[in-house]
């Protein structure tokens, strides 16, 4: 990994010893690198963590290393600090080997497949919604994240919605996801790390006993999926590769899905004329399940979600390692450099978005499409080889979530407008006070 001297010729504010700036940047992440941009340009270096990064910034940054087209940037390298708990992944692999595996996670997420997700997360979203509390304030993102979670048993694992292995599974979860981001990385006991180890342990055993039924009998939740997934030439993973995979995507669909439906409830309570108008379109649907059909006429919450994405990404830095030397805006940087992104930033540019830090969905509407104006102005998925492999599956679960939750529900925020922890994983200071009135 290179040194200070070997970044000597990229510019960087001073950095405080020992911790760099990393309290800075944990403080507001945002704010830190709009003013490091502006001082140092697109290319500068900060001190993470106890590590040197050397931050790109801007849409043609994300271009060029999303795509890859020389295959310089791993994605593996870059998010290391997940392989104690998620190493397997499809986000923790490169090139050939990645490719191989996301044409086989690919089987689990074609149209029928999709569809059956579709009739089970219907049902299980009528069902938990109607436990939520009407007329009385509640934390609106413990809720959100306790019906994902619950919900992803039943789509993703075919566990029944309540029950003691449910629960068990869940707390499991939780922990692999705090281990994900404590900054002891050892398994220290009684530290997030060493519960996210027996965490994955436990899920790794549990969903083990599980595989050759499933590859027996098939299933229309996506564990089954993915034990009987097969790319087009046939080939199929091991036991362990179908839990290696699994685990950490229970995790992305969690977190990612409660953050954005965060932001889009707390923009609905802040924008009654928003509400409004998606109301009149989930009024506007047939009665009954909804079909692929009805879900695409639901135009404006589309338009809401992408805002939503836009304001407060789930993912608003992406890292990467440099794994040959490159060439950059005029700067050299060296094999081995940790690289950071920021689509998180780059989708609050004046220059790609009009009045970046306003509420408008109606910017990615046909006639102003202000997400056209560069490729990679819109990034909340990433982009290239290692785009978000479930972007369609959260549109499908958003969509459903505003169109159950709207039919016979009012959304009123209490207090002030919310504020948003940015890292590690974005979050309403507060949890985000509401009321549910019943219509």
């Amino acid at each position: 990994m290179p040194t200070k001297a070997a970044l000597s010729h990229i510019p960087g504010p001073p950095a405080t010893p020992i911790i760099g700036h990393t309290l800075t940047i944990a403080r507001d992440s945002y704010g830190t690198q709009q003013d490091y941009i502006q001082r140092y340009g697109p290319v500068y270096k900060t001190k993470m963590l106890g590590v040197w990064r050397v931050n790109l910034c801007g849409a043609d940054a994300l271009e060029m290393v999303l795509l890859d087209r020389d295959r310089i940037f791993s994605s593996e390298g870059g998010w290391d600090a997940l392989k104690r708990i998620y190493p397997g992944g499809l986000l923790l692999q490169d090139f050939d080997h990645h490719r191989r595996n996301r044409r086989i996670m690919t089987a689990a997420f074609r149209a029928n497949a999709i569809r059956d997700y579709r009739v089970r997360m219907t049902e299980a979203m009528e069902t938990l919604l109607e436990d939520w509390p009407v007329g009385t304030p509640s934390c609106f993102y413990t809720a959100i994240k306790d019906l994902t979670l619950r919900m992803g048993g039943a789509v993703f694992m075919g566990l029944p919605l309540d029950g003691d292995l449910a629960q068990r599974v869940n707390r499991a979860i939780q922990d692999e996801i705090r281990a994900s981001v404590a900054v002891i990385r050892r398994p220290v006991p009684f530290t997030p790390m060493w519960r996210g180890v027996r965490g994955r342990r436990f899920l790794r055993e549990t969903f083990r006993k599980l595989i050759p039924e499933r590859r027996a009998n098939g299933g229309d939740d996506f564990f089954s999926q993915m034990c009987l997934a097969r790319d087009e030439n046939g080939e199929s993973w091991s036991e362990d590769e179908i839990l290696d995979q699994f685990n950490l995507l229970i995790m992305a669909a969690h977190d990612t899905t409660a953050t954005t439906l965060s932001v889009m409830i707390a923009a609905l309570g802040q924008h009654p004329q928003w509400q409004d108008r998606l109301i009149a379109e989930v009024n506007g649907l047939a009665d009954g399940p909804l079909d692929d059909g009805a879900l695409a006429q639901m135009t404006q919450t589309n338009n809401v979600f992408r805002e939503a994405l836009r304001l407060v990404p789930p993912v608003p830095f992406i890292p990467r390692l440099a794994t040959r030397d490159f060439h950059w805006k005029g700067f050299d940087v060296p094999a081995g450099t940790s690289i950071a992104l920021n689509p998180g930033v780059t989708m609050l540019s004046p220059e790609l978005f009009s009045q970046p830090t306003v509420f408008d969905p109606d910017r990615f509407g046909p006639d102003r499409a202000e997400d056209q104006r560069h490729k990679f102005a819109w990034t909340p998925f990433g982009g290239g080889a290692h785009k978000c492999i479930g972007m369609h599956f959260s549109t499908l679960q958003v969509k459903l979530f505003v169109a159950t939750l709207l039919r016979n529900r009012r959304i009123r925020l209490q207090g002030s407008a919310p504020h948003w922890h940015r890292m590690p994983i974005p979050k309403p200071k507060g949890g985000l006070p509401v009321i549910l009135d019943r219509v």
